[in-house]
């Protein structure tokens, strides 16, 4: 924790919560960090954000924990309909302990104003039609980018009355995964171990 310097990212990603969940605001802060630590999906430079989801996904209980305690994941690509339409969110999760749903964006280039358009507008039909409203608090939306403007995201997160929240990630340096040796080298150093004549012990004199 100290090593990954956690004191400091723990609620530290930009939010509206001040005035969309007043009263609530700074315990919901808690469950943000900026930035998370993805490393262990092993991507370097800007993946596609469908890889850098199926990662996450394949490593799921390493995610969760990055993510904090509380986090239930949901699915991913969930689909909801509206009207004629269904959309897909990239990742749901509930939240047991705020008794919320979360919706997650994830975006492998820099936040854009138009991504909180894009969420905002799945919470908002999570909290109308995936929320139990009598037991379900408020729904919270968390992008999450390669980078952000913080002025941007200052002024886009006034525009809106549901609780969003933008962080950023960080992976391998460019360069490092291409270091590292393959699935199929590990293997094959491991069935070299593993198959290695056994040494006798030395006998005591």
């Amino acid at each position: 924790m100290i090593h990954r310097q956690l004191h400091l990212a723990e609620g530290a990603a930009a939010n509206n919560f001040g005035v969309s969940l007043p009263g609530k605001s700074d315990a919901v802060r808690q469950i943000l960090k900026d930035p998370y630590r993805l490393d262990f999906t092993e991507l370097s430079g800007r993946p596609a954000e469908r890889d850098l989801e199926d990662a996450l996904v394949d490593n799921l209980v390493r995610f969760l924990t990055e993510l904090g305690v509380g986090f239930a994941f949901v699915g991913r690509q969930y689909p909801i309909v509206v009207g004629d339409s269904e959309y897909r969110i990239d990742l749901l999760f509930y939240h047991c302990k705020l008794h919320c749903y979360v919706v997650l964006e994830l975006k492998t280039r820099k936040a854009r104003a138009e991504h909180f358009g894009q969420l905002g507008f799945s919470v908002s039909v999570v909290d109308d039609l995936v929320r139990d409203k009598e037991r379900d608090e408020p729904t919270l939306g968390i992008l999450i980018a390669e980078s952000r403007d913080r002025a941007m995201v200052e002024y886009a997160l006034r525009g809106y009355n549901t609780p969003l929240a933008v962080s950023t990630y960080a992976g391998l340096p460019e360069g490092v995964r291409e270091l590292l040796p393959s699935a199929e080298d590990l293997s094959r150093i491991a069935d070299h171990v593993l198959n290695a004549p056994a040494t006798s012990e030395p006998e005591e004199e």
